[in-house]
């Protein structure tokens, strides 16, 4: 499984708007081949900060992804907002076990 947490920064008077461009294609990558999670998020700590985890079967899935026309509306949306570089982390997990 690969693990990908996107995280970055925009002015805080545009936060709602780029939370908006990840979310409204947020089913159409969800529906995607290979796709477990896609969860845009707020962080709470940070008036600047959000992030995306993903969650996907394979690195040819995630690759996919990253074709995609939701991905390409994400950056032509969001890129202009941001006020940092963005940081994307990727991961190799093994699930171990799902709790309830």
């Amino acid at each position: 499984m690969l693990i990908a947490h996107l995280r970055f920064a925009v002015a805080p008077e545009y936060r709602q708007k780029a939370l908006d461009a990840l979310t409204i294609d947020a089913p159409k990558v969800r529906a995607m081949n290979g796709c477990v999670a896609f969860v845009p998020f707020f962080d709470l700590t940070d008036d600047t900060a959000l992030g995306v985890m993903h969650e996907w079967e394979s690195d040819t899935d995630f690759a996919a992804y990253t074709a995609s026309e939701p991905f390409k509306r994400f950056g032509a949306t969001i890129r202009p907002m941001m006020i940092g570089t963005p940081v994307s982390k990727r991961f190799r997990a093994e699930l171990k076990e799902v709790a309830d």
